[in-house]
């Protein structure tokens, strides 16, 4: 049977603001970047803070927490893994939530997203591109220090087997959050959608306490948001590299 965390209102991070308009909700993250916008989001003022609007059509995870997502997010001071970071629409969102004292790994394997992450990454100094396979998370296991979170997007049909595979590795122990942005039309069509979550679900309770699973729609057709808190092994510092004792990877470090 699939486990699954007891459900309950989620500590949202307090670099998020949500304001509900009649029937809508309106998403903000207190930006630790600098302009032009990443995706043509809009940019405010609010109180002493410089938000930016983070938009459910453009980011799985901002859909997520419009449709209900109960399950963790990046919070404050934390690290995070990100896989499949793209052109970094969603990975700056997820470096303003963890703000200046956090961080966010961004893994990406194809070399035009990636030359844009880059260059997104000048003006968010707490977002670190690694050019990899996600499916070869030890290529790159020198440059990420373990990590409080892991959040993947990565369409592929094994995409829960990558998840499982990075959250071995980098996550620093029990109660760290994992969150999947699951494309279930990647996932071949020996079942449904429905069918393809399933399976995601009980694969992935192997390792994580589930909270309740997130459809997409409309915003990203035959998607979900799935995760919750991880059970892996507490992890030590001992015999980490020299990057992996709390260094930062210098700027556009990467791994082919």
């Amino acid at each position: 049977m699939t486990a699954r965390r007891p459900e309950r209102r989620p500590v949202r991070s307090t670099r998020l603001v949500e304001r509900r308009l009649g029937d809508r909700v309106e998403l903000w993250t207190e930006t630790v970047g600098s302009l032009p916008p990443v995706y043509g989001e809009r940019w405010k003022e609010l109180d002493t803070r410089t938000v930016r609007s983070f938009e459910p059509g453009r980011s799985k995870l901002a859909a997520g927490v419009v449709k209900g997502w109960r399950g963790p997010l990046p919070s404050p001071g934390e690290r995070w893994l990100y896989l499949g970071a793209a052109s970094g629409t969603t990975a700056s969102h997820v470096a303003d939530l963890v703000g200046p004292a956090g961080g966010v790994y961004a893994v990406e394997r194809s070399l035009r997203p990636f030359a844009r992450l880059l260059a997104l990454a000048q003006r968010w100094p707490n977002l670190f591109p690694i050019l990899g396979d996600a499916r070869e998370p030890s290529d790159y296991a020198d440059l990420v220090w373990f990590c409080d979170g892991l959040y993947a997007d990565v369409a592929q049909a094994d995409q829960v087997e990558i998840v499982r595979r990075n959250a071995a590795i980098f996550l620093r122990g029990s109660g760290a959050a994992v969150v999947v942005a699951l494309k279930t039309s990647s996932m071949g069509r020996d079942r449904s959608a429905a069918g393809h979550l399933e399976r995601a679900e009980d694969e992935l309770s192997e390792i994580v306490d589930l909270t309740t699973s997130v459809r997409l729609d409309p915003f990203h057709r035959a998607h979900y948001l799935v995760g919750g808190t991880a059970r892996v092994p507490e992890r030590s510092a001992t015999g980490a590299s020299e990057l992996t004792r709390g260094r930062a990877p210098p700027r556009g470090r990467s791994r082919s």
